[in-house]
């Protein structure tokens, strides 16, 4: 590839890595606490409230159920509202992040099922509130895997960044698709295919690291 490709082709991981990384941010500053919220308002939890807790179900499953693509185009006057233009690098952050906080919160609220109820019931007879227990039992408990479900949400926000190039959401996948596609240059879109990879496999791999990690203490 050219010199000018090669360039085209760093500043679009740059753009692919700000994606995720900011709709990952909203993921879990959102996602984690939905999460905490299916679980506590469940049928046996610390603040059951079965008519909340079917209606965030139904928020997440609903959100969950429409494909990514139908979801960018869907929100355009979303988008276009929050970040003031509909194609971009910024105008991707938003569907991006509406896609992952409930695909998030369906993740961590399963890491939060896999803790040790007694441990819960310790806490509640030792006279512990709903709220010491969420931050001094479910979440450190919980830390593995949420770190497991923090890395599957940004790994499937890779391939929801690329999916936004389609429409011009900027990042690898809209380079591969104008250069690789559109101008007939299998060469760029190999070198998308390949840099995807890479990418994946570092973001998983440093996630399996931290999970051990963590799981080890």
């Amino acid at each position: 590839m050219s010199p000018q490709l090669v360039e085209l082709l760093w500043n679009s991981l740059l753009e692919t890595l700000l994606m995720v990384g900011v709709a990952g941010l909203f993921a879990m500053i959102f996602g984690i606490p939905l999460g905490v919220s299916l679980i506590v308002t469940g049928k046996d939890g610390m603040l059951a409230h079965p008519l909340l807790n079917k209606a965030l179900g139904g928020i997440v499953n609903a959100t969950r159920s429409v494909p990514f693509v139908i979801l960018m185009v869907a929100i355009i006057p979303l988008t276009r509202l929050i970040a003031g233009t509909s194609i971009g690098t910024q105008a991707a952050i938003v569907p991006l992040a509406i896609a992952a906080i409930p695909f998030m919160a369906r993740i961590a609220e399963n890491a939060m099922r896999e803790v040790d109820p007694g441990l819960i019931i310790a806490a509640r007879a030792m006279g512990a509130t709903p709220g010491q227990i969420i931050r001094k039992v479910l979440l450190p408990e919980a830390l593995p895997g949420l770190i497991a479900a923090t890395t599957v949400t940004l790994v499937s926000l890779i391939g929801y960044s690329a999916m936004a190039g389609a429409i011009g959401g900027g990042g690898l996948g809209d380079l591969g698709i104008r250069y690789g596609y559109q101008r007939f240059l299998p060469e760029v879109m190999l070198a998308v295919v390949v840099v995807l990879i890479a990418l994946v496999q570092c973001m998983q791999s440093l996630g399996d690291w931290l999970v051990r990690r963590l799981s080890h203490r």
